[in-house]
């Protein structure tokens, strides 16, 4: 966190920015871990290479779209915690796809739920999208939970080529959206 930054949205424990180039640090100890990458890429271990790449390709989906999958910290002490937000899904439709990758420290503390509630009131408020899409590797039954807490509902399986599989694939549409933080 650089001195003077203000987060763009906050939920009650974390703060939401935008990634830079000077982020590759942070971006190590996230997409580096295999513990992070490995239900939604099949290549194992992360190269510094390969995390650089995809910080760039963060900042190049900001620029062109503004939104990415956006760091977050905690607003206490303004450790990150990992990153969530959106991407392009179908811009025809409005629908955007969120996602979320927390640091493997600091799973089940709640952080992935507290981002995905702020990301989703962000997503249909501020945005307006028509609709949010979601996917996880069917091997991850903590994402499938937490997708259907959140109000999505199974669509079908689309088949995701980083991890080979086919991923069950979940919508959460504006209309379902009820603006209040899902039980």
């Amino acid at each position: 966190m650089r001195k003077g930054e203000k987060y763009f949205l906050k939920s009650n424990r974390l703060g939401f920015r935008h990634w830079c180039e000077d982020d590759l640090v942070i971006a190590i100890e996230l997409w580096g871990d295999h513990e992070v990458t490995k239900f939604f890429d099949a290549r194992g271990q992360w190269s510094r290479d390969e995390v650089q790449e995809r910080l760039a390709k963060e900042i190049r989906i900001d620029k062109q779209y503004g939104v990415q999958y956006w760091p977050i910290f905690r607003l206490e002490t303004n450790g990150h915690v990992g990153c969530c937000g959106l991407r392009p899904y179908d811009l025809s439709g409005g629908i955007f796809e969120i996602g979320f990758h927390i640091r493997s420290n600091l799973w089940r503390r709640g952080y992935a739920r507290e981002a995905a509630v702020a990301v989703i009131g962000y997503a249909f408020n501020r945005l307006k999208v028509n609709g949010l899409f979601a996917g996880h590797n069917p091997k991850n039954e903590i994402s499938q939970h937490l997708l259907n807490q959140l109000g999505f509902h199974y669509t079908h399986a689309e088949y995701y080529p980083p991890t080979g599989l086919d991923h069950p694939s979940y919508a959460l549409n504006a209309d379902e959206y009820s603006g209040s933080k899902p039980a």
